[in-house]
């Protein structure tokens, strides 16, 4: 930014000092901002605007509608995408009526321009300044300043209009964050995007479209332009985006209008439930989409999306969990880039650290990363410092991807870790305590650029300053070294395979008293609630005898019962309660105790810790005790009697013919072929990485060998858990553990170091107990 642009800048934020006092410090680019781009307007409107007038009365006489209206109007403008009909100006509004003559020449503009000082709410402002006697004050300010295009291009009213931009997020940075992205990370964002692209930074005349589905005021947008303008001022670009904040929406759009820019690019409304600009494609693609904000409110559009049409749509490889939808942002722009065969695309988001590995093998957030890393789209992901965002101090990450990655890149993702390329800002605004400079940003392009691996380097940073404040150790710590470094991986190793692991069921049985009194009471929700009312109204009225009239009655006692269970069960549902007062569910209970105690009788009160005999010792029972078990009595009573016990046989679930097989459960067994039931709770997940040099079975085989079967001879694994797309067995799993890869183990200090600060403290307190005794 020139030092003409930046005292420009100046001039027109020091609108503030008329403001101090009457409005909040955040209200000022309220104001500042559509006076800005109503002065800018009005200078490149002075050439056309006799012409316009003259065309304004002829169609005035017409009777035709507002577009075939304003079509008329803008030929008359000599190529400009907007017009005003006024014959007023900011010199020629008075200061007696000033109020309505400025309401009267905002409206006369054409409706692009009108629609911005709308979504600024810039009438409710003009009303404000009005009441407070300051808005002639400001018009006079305003009106002096020279922003014609002969004195400012638009490329230095482009960099104006974004320091005043700037200014007003820094000066309300308790939501800047919402719409403002910090410049030195949007710096860093489109360098490396922007940095392959030979054509666009040399080729004169060369076209790129750039696109931002999070648009906010428009700094990435701004940035791109900007950048490739710096290098290749005879390029041209074409800018596009989406926003949801109307006043946000409402500074992107000024911006893009005072850049010369099709201002009908620019849309209004949510990207993810309703793409305004479903059908382009783009070559450059920016974002720093909201850090974790759910999508609850349009999760229909989003799942009818993903459900129906698939990888058609924008949504097919998956969805994330619901309270995070950063993840769609990112589906989003691949579903905008251009083929390979129009020349591709390139994507930088910002995002934070759940994307990296949030989700297990299976999940959504796996799928998506599985389908971006197996089509081969990310290029790198740099990590950044913290504190870097005005409203949010998180870590965060910026991933770039591309369709058209060269040669060297192809089937590889570069990891680069500038956590420590900042420093401290002088003062904070709000989050944001720290910034990149242009010579760490010069860093992490450069490494990028060179797609090179850099083991750890010190930087030459300032250590963190410590706090004073309390007892000091007499050995501290020593301080970790700030480092640079960075890391190039194949995209099958963020990736492995979830394999299930199970054990045998071993159950021991018993009929004695204690088990089978548990029959009483339903095994399910009931359960508690039924155990509470027999103490307090069953005991000792209801008997067991089959000639008890009681057992189950609870008419007398139905709104006490009800009172105490909406109190002390408040998740049991209506149904359940019927269920509960209903006496026909005790006596069903009752009937399977009975029952039981009749068993016990048959089979005695031993123990067995074999239950592979269970069944023929009940059917034997049943027979002895005259007595039938329909299969939801005996689940109940076998449920009862029985618990684990690792002292037990294995449960048997089949005997297969064939071969034994027992890295998948069928183990031979005196020369039988043996499928024992699986415990669920000892149920266990192993990951086994990708390997493509060799196939699946061979893989989870030989990690099932080396990794579990040493320490878990009688484990197997389930055959049956097979991934969706490949059917092998395992279910895929992308994760990128960024800070594991980076890791850098730091010793603790020495004991001796430990104790002898223990006995200085300890010399301390005795010294000071000593003190209070004397």
């Amino acid at each position: 930014m020139t030092q003409e642009t930046n005292n420009l800048a100046a001039d027109l934020w020091a609108l503030a000092d008329l403001l101090r006092g009457d409005f909040k410090q955040s209200q000022y680019g309220r104001v500042i901002l559509p006076f800005a781009l109503l002065r800018r307007l009005e200078c490149v409107l002075q050439g056309s605007k006799p012409a316009v007038l003259t065309e304004a009365a002829k169609v005035e006489k017409m009777a035709i509608a507002e577009e075939a209206r304003e079509k008329l109007l803008r030929r008359a403008t000599g190529g400009l995408s907007f017009f005003n009909t006024s014959p007023m100006d900011l010199s020629t509004l008075g200061e007696s009526g000033i109020k309505a003559n400025l309401e009267r020449y905002i409206q006369c503009f054409s409706k692009n321009a009108r629609e911005i000082f709308d979504h600024f709410k810039f009438a409710e402002f003009i009303g404000l300044l009005n009441d407070a006697n300051l808005l002639y004050k400001v018009v006079q300010k305003v009106r002096t300043m020279d922003l014609h295009p002969n004195a400012v291009s638009n490329y230095e009213m482009g960099l104006v209009f974004e320091e005043l931009i700037r200014k007003f997020a820094e000066s309300s940075n308790d939501t800047a964050g919402e719409h403002f992205t910090p410049r030195d990370i949007v710096r860093l964002t489109t360098s490396l995007v922007f940095m392959e692209d030979d054509e666009a930074l040399t080729k004169p005349g060369i076209i790129r479209t750039i696109y931002d589905p999070t648009a906010g005021t428009g700094g990435f947008l701004s940035a791109g332009m900007e950048y490739v303008h710096e290098l290749n001022p005879q390029a041209v670009m074409r800018a596009f985006g989406q926003e949801l904040n109307p006043e946000s929406y409402a500074i992107c759009k000024a911006d893009m209008l005072i850049k010369g820019q099709d201002v009908s690019n620019i849309k209004l409304g949510n990207t993810l439930s309703n793409d305004h600009l479903y059908a382009s494609k783009f070559d450059y693609m920016l974002s720093n989409p909201p850090f974790g904000v759910d999508w609850k409110k349009i999760e229909g559009d989003i799942t009818d999306e993903h459900t129906l049409k698939g990888f058609d749509g924008r949504f097919g490889p998956g969805l994330p969990r619901v309270s995070d939808g950063s993840l769609l942002f990112l589906l989003h722009l691949i579903s905008k880039l251009r083929d390979v065969k129009d020349g591709g695309s390139r994507i930088g988001i910002i995002l934070n650290g759940s994307p990296l590995f949030t989700g297990s093998a299976g999940s959504g957030e796996s799928e998506i990363r599985r389908h971006i890393l197996e089509s081969d789209l990310l290029e790198a992901i740099v990590a950044l410092p913290t504190d870097m965002f005005y409203n949010t101090g998180i870590a965060t990450y910026v991933w770039v991807l591309s369709n058209k990655k060269p040669a060297e890149r192809k089937g590889k993702v570069q990891l680069i870790n500038g956590t420590d390329l900042c420093g401290k800002m002088r003062k904070s605004l709000g989050s944001k305590r720290n910034v990149m400079d242009e010579a760490d940003i010069a860093t992490i392009t450069r490494c990028f650029g060179n797609f090179e691996e850099v083991e750890a380097q010190a930087l030459n940073k300032p250590a963190e300053a410590k706090s004073n404040r309390g007892r000091q150790a007499a050995n501290p710590k020593p301080e970790v070294v700030k480092t640079f470094a960075s890391k190039i991986f194949a995209t099958h190793e963020f990736g492995y395979r979830r394999i299930t692991i199970e054990r045998p069921l071993r159950l021991s049985w018993q009929f004695i008293d204690e088990r089978i009194a548990s029959l009483r009471f339903e095994s399910g929700a009931l359960n508690a609630a039924m155990q509470w009312v027999y103490a307090e109204y069953g005991q000792p009225y209801w008997q067991d005898a089959a000639d008890c009239d009681l057992y189950g009655q609870l008419d007398d006692y139905t709104d006490e019962i009800r009172a105490h269970l909406k109190r002390d069960f408040a998740s049991l549902k209506e149904k359940q309660i019927k269920d509960l007062l209903d006496a026909r569910t005790w006596l069903a209970q009752k009937a399977v105790l009975l029952k039981a105690r009749a068993l016990q009788s048959a089979t005695g009160s031993a123990q067995h810790d074999d239950f592979n005999a269970y069944d023929e010792a009940i059917k034997g029972a049943s027979k002895k005790a005259g007595i039938t078990l329909d299969a939801k009595e005996k689940k109940q009573i076998a449920d009862a009697v029985s618990w684990k016990n690792p002292g037990a046989e294995k449960v048997i679930k089949k005997v297969h013919k064939g071969k034994a097989n027992p890295l998948y459960g069928l183990f031979e067994v005196r020369k039988e072929v043996i499928e024992y039931q699986a415990d669920g709770e000892l149920r266990d997940f192993e990951n086994v990485t990708l390997d493509p040099s060799r196939t699946v079975s061979a893989s989870v085989e030989a990690y099932f060998i080396a990794e579990v079967q040493p320490h878990l001879p009688d484990a197997w694994i389930d055959a049956s858990k097979r991934d969706a797309k490949d059917g092998e067995i395992g279910i895929v799993g992308y994760e990128i553990p960024f800070n594991r890869h980076f890791y850098q183990y730091q010793p603790p200090r020495p004991l001796e170091a430990i104790d002898a600060d223990l006995d200085a403290v300890s010399a301390e307190i005795m010294a000071l107990l000593r003190e209070v005794h004397s």
